[in-house]
């Protein structure tokens, strides 16, 4: 069988914190499984947050101790992967039939990463993805992955992958990831823009794939109780836009803005290799005489201990 259903379940985190976000998520368990759908896409950082306009009380060369009170508490939202949040959502996977890829803040000891889990109905978590390279400010609270963390994942829909928000932009994880045969790009987000959409379908006209793009939506921060400066009252915080795109680039599903739900839409994977009849990227259409790419996937700890 070549015809699945994939979906975007566009959420935000809530601003009641992981129990109410989870709780969120699965109530639209009947929907997913009604639906039919093989793949479901989440969020960036949905289970822990985006803390979008938060600054950790830092400036350059000193840190505040409102900013390390900001940050433990951050720290405790954030999700073990022996949690009963990674429980919850093995269950809803098992339940629905449809793998789940979501993003979350994953806690390793005082470290905290951006990760996307995969999840399959069968095997329950089964690989996750920790974010390259946090982009920005970013990088004042989270640790980046390292190549050990790059899963090309066997799904009902087909092989999946996942890179987080601007790790999209990167193109040397692109091609590392098209040469490992990825037929579902998932691309879990905050990044709300049109231009964001364009690269979305860019990416999925590229590598010929099916492309799932999960964004956030929060409102105005005024109804979030958050205050920042210079931002217009009414503009929500992060206005969704998530979408699903066709492996030449058109849009079968989105863009939703503005509001929650699940975003789906029935795809034929046989249309990746009438895609790439004209252009495989990691394959026919590739130089390896005059370009190559070396990728390390060796897990990097902070401390390696050896005994002989």
């Amino acid at each position: 069988m070549t015809r699945h259903v994939i979906a975007a379940l566009q959420l935000g985190s809530s601003p009641a914190g992981k129990e109410a976000t989870l709780a969120d998520i699965m109530a639209y368990e009947a929907e997913i499984a009604a639906s039919g759908v093989r793949l479901v896409v989440m969020p960036e950082a949905l289970l822990g947050g985006y803390p979008k306009g938060s600054d950790f009380g830092t400036r350059l060369g000193y840190r505040m101790p409102e900013g390390r009170e900001a940050f433990a508490r951050y720290h405790g939202e954030a999700i073990d992967l022996d949690g009963p949040e990674v429980d919850a959502l093995a269950s809803i996977a098992a339940r629905t039939g449809a793998a789940i890829v979501i993003g979350v803040i994953e806690r390793a000891g005082a470290t905290l990463y951006c990760t996307a889990l995969f999840f399959t109905p069968d095997g329950g978590l089964v690989a996750k993805h920790r974010k390259l390279m946090p982009t920005g400010s970013e990088r004042l609270i989270w640790g980046q992955g390292d190549g050990s963390t790059l899963p090309v994942v066997e799904t009902p829909a087909g092989r999946a992958c996942a890179a987080i928000c601007w790790e999209n932009h990167m193109p040397l994880l692109r091609t590392a990831m098209y040469a490992k045969g990825v037929e579902l790009w998932c691309a879990p987000t905050v990044d709300e823009r049109e231009i964001w959409q364009a690269s979305m379908r860019h990416i999925a006209h590229e590598g010929r794939c099916f492309l799932i793009s999960a964004c956030q939506v929060q409102p105005s921060p005024r109804a979030l109780g958050i205050e920042i400066e210079g931002w217009e009252p009414d503009r929500p915080l992060i206005r969704g836009g998530s979408l699903i795109a066709g492996p030449l680039g058109d849009i079968l599903a989105g863009p939703l803005v503005r509001e929650a739900g699940l975003l789906a839409a029935e795809i034929d994977t046989d249309d990746i290799l009438r895609a790439r009849y004209d252009f495989d990227v990691a394959g026919h259409y590739a130089r390896p005489d005059i370009f190559s790419l070396s990728v390390d996937e060796t897990p990097r700890p902070g401390v390696a201990f050896t005994r002989r």
